[in-house]
């Protein structure tokens, strides 16, 4: 054989045997520093603290910290859009909502990603039941408030985290139900900042979640007139659901939550950060403690399961909007 086929030969017998394990080392390598996720709504809301409640149990399946950073704006669109573009070492993913992977497909009037597309679901986690909040000065059950809107049409507000958020879309959906009611709409940078002009009587409701909800209507600082759920929670037995209050079809709503990271995640990465997020989803410890705040999880899904999931959602949403005649700019 000739010299140079030997070397060639000799070449490739030694290189081979590093492609395979290379994968495995990633694996067993992974992670080996921090991992930032991301929540692109301000710090205090509904997805900042199941967030927070989440990431610190994951960062303990995982045995690297994981470092919630908060980096708000256009409707969560700034910090999602971020992960969309960051490098794909499975160091940077999102606590996606309803909002940002689901309704920004038919929202935005020049989408900057694309839902399905930039990214790698990981896992759908559940969320919290949307929940429509009052202020002392306002009628205190939601019938009341749309009466007292239809008798004034305008001359009410209320606030959202966002125009294009779930929570904002879920509020037209009702003014819709009740007929067309007219009251304005205020969109906000988070929940947090909304749930403030409420209880200082700048607006008159805010569509927010249950767990977020319950803190001030439980210390009487604000009224919580109804939830979108099927049945009447244990958390507030005595509040109605909407369609209680409207009658008619059920209205529900749920502000659900996801991991993922940018397209393109190593499948070794994605298969660990889903055993990892199985096993956070399964401590009784996490469940209780959402549980107290409302939210119903979800702790058995997979990454395929979630892509379905999104489709599914994306697809629910879509005539909802176009209905709405909402865009986000």
């Amino acid at each position: 054989m000739h010299r140079r086929t030997l070397l060639a030969v000799a070449g490739a017998s030694l290189a081979a045997p590093s492609i395979v394990p290379s994968s495995i080392a990633l694996a067993q390598a992974w992670p080996a520093q921090p991992i930032r996720l991301i929540v692109a709504f301000p710090p205090g809301g509904p997805t900042d603290v199941y967030g927070r409640l989440f990431g610190e149990r994951l960062g303990r399946a995982l045995g690297q910290p994981v470092v919630i950073e908060n980096k708000a704006g256009a409707a969560g669109v700034i910090g999602t859009l971020g992960v969309a573009r960051a490098k794909p070492d499975g160091y940077t993913l999102v606590f996606g909502t309803g909002s940002t992977q689901a309704l920004y497909a038919s929202m935005a009037a020049k989408p900057e990603y694309d839902v399905l597309k930039d990214f790698t679901y990981v896992a759908h986690i559940g969320g919290g039941p949307a929940a429509f909040v009052g202020n002392l000065a306002q009628p205190d059950t939601l019938k009341g408030l749309l009466d007292a809107a239809r008798a004034k049409p305008g001359a009410l507000s209320y606030g959202s985290p966002g125009t294009g958020t779930l929570l904002h879309l879920t509020t037209e959906r009702l003014k819709a139900a009740a007929g067309g009611v007219q009251i304005t709409h205020v969109p906000y940078r988070g929940s947090g900042p909304a749930m403030n002009d409420l209880l200082s009587g700048q607006i008159a409701m805010v569509t927010t979640t249950l767990g977020s909800a319950l803190p001030f209507h439980n210390s009487g600082k604000a009224r919580l007139l109804a939830v979108a759920t099927a049945q009447r929670t244990a958390l507030a037995p005595q509040v109605p659901t909407v369609s209680e209050t409207l009658g008619g079809a059920p209205f529900e709503a749920v502000l659900w939550h996801c991991l993922a990271g940018p397209a393109g995640l190593p499948p070794e990465v994605v298969a660990r950060l889903a055993a990892a997020t199985r096993e956070t989803m399964n401590d009784p410890a996490l469940l209780k403690a959402l549980a107290e705040q409302g939210i119903v999880p979800v702790v058995d899904s997979t990454p395929e399961s979630t892509v379905a999931f999104v489709r599914a959602e994306a697809e629910r949403w879509a005539p909802i909007v176009k209905a709405a005649d909402i865009k986000m700019e």
